[in-house]
């Protein structure tokens, strides 16, 4: 005789099953990355010429894990998505589901390019800029590779997940959750969030290493009101003209005739 479970039950016991299917990849994936973790690090010191060395017992061995960690993730990334879209499948219309697997597509591709440009230009940017600010000063670089890596992933990291952001734009502008015109209104505040959120998330403080992260935020941003321009939701002509009306009100006296760019 089977069993009905109520149906907050039931999707507690389906995203149980989804955890599970997820770490079970994750983990499988982190001991093929970790048996390949020589080659990794060997890949991560690319931007440093001179040998990482460390100081601790332990210190090679949670490097190691660490990147071979971000690796599992990375190869994992489509089964996590699967997964995920698995468990909002039944929450979906069908024209809804029926572009799910596109955008997690979008979404990994995006991830995939925020790691590559990181690793390709802003890292080798970062890393030469602070080797030689210590070496103009007669100081002999020597990295350790706990502190090297963790340097490493944390911007490869910030940056995947930043180049997230005009597929989320464009999302929102599909769903009509935003508009192009209000997105450009509020830019000059977007480029004020990406300097203080860019002086927040980066490992350093210092000036350059903001500048590195705000400006693709802010390009980013310029971005995803392209894509809201093209993709988001046209309001129909009611709309249009109830939306004109609630302007015409907020609009001080004298200047109801001037458009807001």
């Amino acid at each position: 005789m089977a069993v009905i479970l109520p149906p907050l039950a039931g999707h507690i016991s389906a995203l149980k099953h989804r955890l599970i299917v997820v770490a079970l990849t994750v983990t499988g994936a982190f001991a093929v990355a970790f048996a390949y973790s020589a080659p990794l690090i060997e890949w991560f010191k690319r931007p440093f010429t001179d040998d990482l060395i460390f100081y601790g017992p332990t210190e090679a061995l949670f490097a190691s894990i660490k990147i071979s960690l971000l690796a599992g993730v990375v190869l994992s990334l489509p089964v996590i998505l699967y997964q995920f879209w698995k468990f909002v499948e039944p929450a979906l219309l069908p024209r809804e589901q029926r572009w799910a697997i596109p955008l997690f597509c979008l979404a990994t591709a995006f991830f995939a390019l925020g790691l590559t440009f990181c690793n390709l230009v802003i890292l080798p940017l970062v890393i030469k800029f602070f080797v030689s600010f210590g070496m103009d000063r007669a100081l002999t670089p020597q990295m350790a590779v706990g502190t090297y890596v963790d340097f490493n992933v944390k911007f490869l990291l910030i940056f995947g997940f930043a180049f997230e952001l005009p597929l989320v734009l464009t999302l929102l502008a599909r769903a009509g959750m935003v508009s192009v015109d209000a997105l450009s209104l509020y830019r000059r505040h977007a480029i004020m969030a990406a300097v203080i959120l860019s002086a927040v998330i980066t490992p350093d403080a210092t000036l350059f290493t903001m500048l590195l992260m705000a400006v693709p935020l802010i390009i980013l941003y310029e971005v995803g009101i392209l894509g809201a321009r093209i993709f988001g939701r046209k309001p129909l002509p009611g709309e249009a003209e109830e939306g004109d009306g609630h302007l015409e009100g907020l609009v001080p006296s004298g200047t109801a005739g001037k458009r807001i760019k």
